[in-house]
């Protein structure tokens, strides 16, 4: 059993390795294509509610004097479908998370192209209603299956064990795990290096859970798209070179809501995920405050863009914000070995 663990891990190292070296390789090909075909990145002028950002605007203003490619997010895409296609694909621990990273890259492309390519009031983006309805689509969809055809219907509540919920309750916190990590990860893409760092701490630690839960090719994937992330980061540390964009952000958020539901540890998700949390709820927050009391509670939101308007280097929060991340990484092992997920 040693040995064979032992094996199996070193294949995880492995995807990791693969993932980062194709991933290196990948760049100089996007970075090509980005620039001939002008990949560029509009500034976003408005809130969600459709107010003004000036401190927004005078903050990156330096970031758009120059051209800034988008999209960089298909690298990855591309890096963890081959990898895990061809080496860790099966259909009980890896296909599902996969295709969750595809559904929100989906959303993501779509977003990015009208970015890149539109002209206009819309060249924002995806409106907000049916970005939410794309990702609630595919969340759903991917729930169905978890729930329906892999026959999860028990969910872990750390401390107190499992509790049967059903299939339609299950396929319904499947799709809410997914919509709302893809939409934190996304909210959180905000300063250079700073989602690629997050994510890349949260995925390695549901790898170490999958890994102590004996679902090695689970652990597999996890650290396929951590040796992505750690391509990305090298290109993407202040000043970056490109942006990972929605491709890359949805992605990330949708794959990490699908192995939180695959490794039982969904309500672990806050814990892991902290920064995740308090970004999107310093957004959450601002909205409220302005249509409710017409007034803003922060500078800018989320919290990154606050801390910077108050003054704050951008390295000085992206370095900060990781290491709280790692610190929420090990708080979420520790609660999921002593809370029975492992």
């Amino acid at each position: 059993m040693k040995a064979l663990i032992s094996d199996e891990v070193f294949h995880g190292l492995l995807l990791a390795l693969a993932s980062f070296i194709i991933s290196m390789l990948l760049t100089p090909i996007y970075t090509h294509f980005a620039y001939k075909y002008k990949f560029w990145k509009k500034q976003k002028t408005t809130t969600v509610d459709g107010t003004d950002l000036p401190v927004m605007r005078k903050l990156h203003a330096h970031k758009f004097k120059h051209v800034f490619p988008t999209m960089a997010g298909l690298i990855g895409v591309v890096t963890v479908t081959v990898v895990t296609w061809i080496f860790n694909l099966d259909r009980g621990q890896t296909w599902l998370p996969l295709a969750g990273f595809l559904g929100g890259a989906f959303v993501g492309v779509v977003d990015d192209c009208i970015n890149i390519f539109g002209s206009g009031r819309g060249a924002a983006g995806l409106r907000g209603p049916v970005k939410f309805a794309m990702i609630t689509a595919v969340g759903l969809a991917l729930g169905w299956f978890f729930a329906f055809k892999l026959g999860w219907t028990t969910m872990l509540i750390p401390f107190a064990g499992d509790f049967t919920v059903g299939p339609i309750v299950m396929m319904l916190i499947f799709a809410f795990a997914v919509v709302a990590t893809s939409n934190s990860v996304n909210i959180s893409d905000g300063l250079d290096g700073l989602s690629g760092g997050l994510a890349m701490l949260a995925y390695g630690a549901y790898g170490i859970i999958a890994l102590m839960q004996g679902n090695l090719l689970l652990f597999g994937f996890c650290l396929t798209v951590v040796g992505w992330l750690l391509a990305y980061i090298w290109f993407n540390v202040p000043p970056a070179r490109f942006m990972m964009g929605d491709t890359g952000s949805f992605a990330l958020g949708a794959g990490l809501g699908v192995v939180a539901m695959m490794t039982n540890s969904f309500l672990l998700l806050p814990v892991i995920g902290l920064p995740f949390v308090i970004e999107t709820g310093s957004s959450i927050l601002q909205l409220l405050s302005k249509k409710l009391f017409h007034k803003k509670i922060f500078l800018s939101a989320p919290l990154h863009h606050h801390l910077e308007a108050i003054g704050w280097g951008e390295a000085k929060i992206v370095m900060r914000f990781w290491i709280i991340a790692g610190v929420c990484a090990i708080m979420g092992i520790f609660l999921a070995v002593t809370g029975g997920a492992v």
